[in-house]
């Protein structure tokens, strides 16, 4: 049992998970597209929130938003299922993949047994496709992979009940069925997505948006001191973590913006969003000298407190570009 699925690979698991299904049923929206309509731009630190001892730090919405969020605007039913038993999960993804219907699984990555070692980390919101079966074998279409795989029953059972914070619960989800979206649809889609993303962005509060970067470069700038240097360097290395490696997507998730605003000019040609998307694409080119910048903090390249400074002047300079962008964002007339 093989759908006719293609396999595209892509630079996020949920975009492109939500895209590839997307695409099956006839509504071709790129990886850049379903995000920025999605509104998957986003930042918060959490530190009351410990994520490997750490505190935690989001680049993205809560998992599942983005293909809820455009499940929404474009009035696509879907199937959304978690389970209790793995009997039950199981008998119930052959169900649907004996219909024909390719299948969006959420899991945990750190028994797939196809990803390298070092990308296996305790996270459980990592988002695959399930598009049919041979003999005990899935067969997988994982978006961030060049290529589709399989895994046994077993191996998959095992990653979707992984154990740990955002568990899969065996989740499922798959759309119904896509009505035909039109142009102006798309259009208004992206006009919603920039709507929505200069909200959270701009919010008010301390650890979110634009005002949650200051809030963490402040952290920063005093991790030296007050956590000591092993201390302050697994600090960092877990942001840099959260923001490049977990999928939660620090300066991919700009470039991914700058895309889907540069992609939208095709659909409203208005060039205030290519001025935007240029800056977004110096967002991410800065997000990157941030990571570049702990990781020889981390590695104990550069130890002094001017090295801690220097990072948390790059997160000032994040934090005032974005604050450009999203409040040219909240006021552009599209």
């Amino acid at each position: 049992m093989k759908i006719d699925f293609q396999h595209h690979q892509s630079a996020h698991c949920e975009n492109g998970v939500t895209s590839n299904l997307f695409r099956y049923y006839g509504l071709n929206l790129s990886e850049p597209m379903v995000f920025g309509i999605g509104g998957g731009v986003f930042f918060m630190h959490l530190p009351f929130i410990k994520v490997n001892n750490a505190p935690g730090t989001t680049f993205r919405p809560m998992p599942g938003t983005i293909f809820k969020r455009n499940a929404a605007y474009f009035d696509i039913k879907y199937k959304r299922i978690r389970f209790k038993s793995e009997e039950k999960a199981q008998d119930t993804l052959d169900e649907i993949l004996a219909q024909g219907k390719p299948v969006g699984l959420q899991v945990g990555v750190f028994h797939l047994p196809y990803f390298p070692p070092e990308y296996r980390f305790h996270f459980n919101a990592h988002n695959i496709v399930v598009f049919g079966k041979e003999g005990n074998n899935y067969l997988i279409s994982d978006p961030v992979m060049e290529t589709t795989t399989t895994i046994t029953e077993a191996e998959l059972n095992r990653v979707r009940f992984a154990k740990g914070a955002f568990a899969p619960k065996g989740q499922i989800y798959y759309p119904e069925g896509i009505p035909h979206i039109s142009d102006d649809k798309i259009r208004g889609g992206i006009k919603k997505g920039i709507k929505h993303s200069a909200f959270f962005m701009n919010a008010p509060g301390p650890i979110i948006g634009v005002n949650g970067i200051r809030y963490i470069s402040k952290k920063v700038r005093n991790y030296k001191q007050k956590l000591g240097d092993r201390k302050a360097g697994l600090y960092l290395g877990q942001l840099v973590r959260m923001q490049e490696e977990i999928g939660t997507g620090g300066g991919g998730f700009r470039y991914l913006h700058a895309a889907f605003l540069q992609e939208s000019y095709g659909y409203i040609p208005n060039e205030k969003l290519i001025a935007l998307s240029d800056q977004f694409t110096l967002s991410g080119d800065l997000w990157r000298q941030f990571a570049s910048q702990c990781a020889a903090i981390y590695r104990g390249r550069a130890t002094g407190q001017d090295a801690f400074d220097t990072a948390a002047d790059i997160l000032l300079d994040i934090a005032e570009v974005e604050k450009q962008a999203f409040r040219l964002s909240a006021k552009l007339k599209l």
